[in-house]
Parts: C-alpha cells; sequence; structure tokens
C-alpha cells in the first residue's frame, strides 16, 4: 500500500512540476481602431472590385498582406496595406470605364 501511494504522489509531483514549466502564449498586441476601419474597408473594396470583376492581384495580394499584419497586430502596415488595397480596388473599377482597344481592322 505505502508504495502504490508513493507512486502516485510522486507522479502528481511530476505532474506539477511539468505545468509550472510551461510558458504561456504571449497576448498579441491590439490594433488600433484606424487599423481595424481601415482593414474593414479595404475589405469591402476588395469584395467590391471582384463582384466587377476588376480586382487587381496586387490589390489582392495588399489585403492578404493586411491580414497577415492584423493577426500579428501590426497596425501600421495594416494600415498601410488597406490604402493600397483601396487605391488599387478603385483604379480597377476605373479602368472598367476605358474604351476597349481595337486591335486591327
Amino acid at each position: 500500500m505505502s508504495k502504490v501511494l508513493l507512486a502516485l504522489t510522486s507522479a502528481a509531483l511530476i505532474a506539477l512540476a511539468g505545468c509550472a514549466t510551461q510558458q504561456s502564449t504571449p497576448a498579441k498586441p491590439a490594433l488600433s481602431a484606424e487599423a481595424k476601419a481601415a482593414l474593414t474597408a479595404a475589405e469591402a473594396a476588395h469584395k467590391d472590385a471582384m463582384a466587377k470583376f476588376a480586382l487587381w492581384t496586387t490589390a489582392d495580394a495588399a489585403l492578404k498582406a493586411a491580414k497577415e499584419a492584423a493577426e500579428k497586430g501590426d497596425s501600421a502596415t495594416v494600415i498601410k496595406q488597406s490604402k493600397i488595397v483601396q487605391d488599387h480596388t478603385k483604379m480597377g473599377i476605373a479602368q472598367l470605364d476605358y474604351p476597349m482597344l481595337k486591335v486591327g481592322d
């Protein structure tokens, strides 16, 4: 009986020691309100351009970069990439009004 009690006590101590050495995950930095608003606007512009078949690949790549930066809590990069998304989607949509290029007669 004493051997079983000793084994259980030892197992419990080892388990507690393992829990004490685990590191907690660091808190992710929060995005600023400006970065959240910029990302929301960029996502809306991306969706609009996509619906009109006017999405540039550079806008798509910038949105992906903005979302990755948001996961890391990098507000400055989110704002920068979101601005690129908005600029490029605006130009893509404006490009729809350009006259068709006629090649040959």
